[in-house]
């Protein structure tokens, strides 16, 4: 079994590895690292790394999956919140990230997971509508929130976190492919500010071990 630990690292630090570090969900091309891997020296079997400079929550104002606006800052304020950058034709780490969140969450007692608040902002906008992501999300987690927008301002939000993406362009086999990072940024209650990073290796057992932490703002 994978020995989990914790260890703390500058947010600045991830901020330099997001531009050097991408994966394409799908592509076939796994010659490179996820952005979720800081650097060799953070080995990419810990599940968590807290931070000792926290993020700020982005300030993103985005479509929903009812067509309505979402203003991140203002609809998660005070209230534990994961977020995510993904795409929903993503046919590997996105899907897996999400159920083994949902599954997560399921463990929690009820009034948490009304609590918990899990956003996945796509990718990949231009097919990402409202409707293919709350169809998407719904057979995940009907909670989860799903945003989509212009790239532009999703990419600038992203890039905050220390997670680079790129626009969906075509591989050499001509499918459409989303390049991003991979981390799930968990945001305290207490703060509002992103504390903890995990990277696509977090498990189920991850995830089910740190939530009832993260609910209450502490470190996992």
């Amino acid at each position: 079994m994978r020995t989990r630990s914790t260890r703390t690292f500058a947010a600045a630090a991830l901020l330099a590895a997001g531009a050097l570090t991408l994966t394409a969900c799908g592509s076939g091309d796994d010659s490179g690292k996820p952005v979720a891997v800081v650097s060799e020296e953070v080995a990419s079997d810990k599940a968590a790394t807290v931070l000792d400079q926290p993020f700020e929550k982005p300030d993103l104002v985005l479509t929903d999956t009812h067509g309505k606006k979402y203003d991140l800052r203002k609809e998660t304020a005070g209230r534990p919140t994961l977020i995510y950058f993904g795409y929903t034709h993503c046919p590997d780490v996105c899907p897996l990230t999400m159920n083994n969140l949902a599954v997560a969450k399921k463990s929690l007692p009820k009034a948490e997971q009304d609590e918990l608040r899990v956003v996945f902002v796509t990718t990949d906008p231009d097919r990402d509508t409202p409707e293919e992501l709350g169809s998407w999300l719904r057979g995940i987690d009907p909670q989860f929130i799903g945003l989509t927008g212009d790239f532009s301002t999703i990419q600038a939000g992203a890039r905050t976190l220390g997670i680079a993406i790129e626009p969906t362009t075509k591989d050499k086999n001509g499918k459409l492919v989303s390049v991003h990072g991979t981390q799930v940024v968990a945001f305290s209650p207490k703060t509002d500010e992103g504390y903890v990073v995990y990277g696509e290796d977090a498990t189920v057992d991850d995830y089910t071990k740190d939530l009832p932490k993260l609910i209450e703002g502490q470190n996992p």
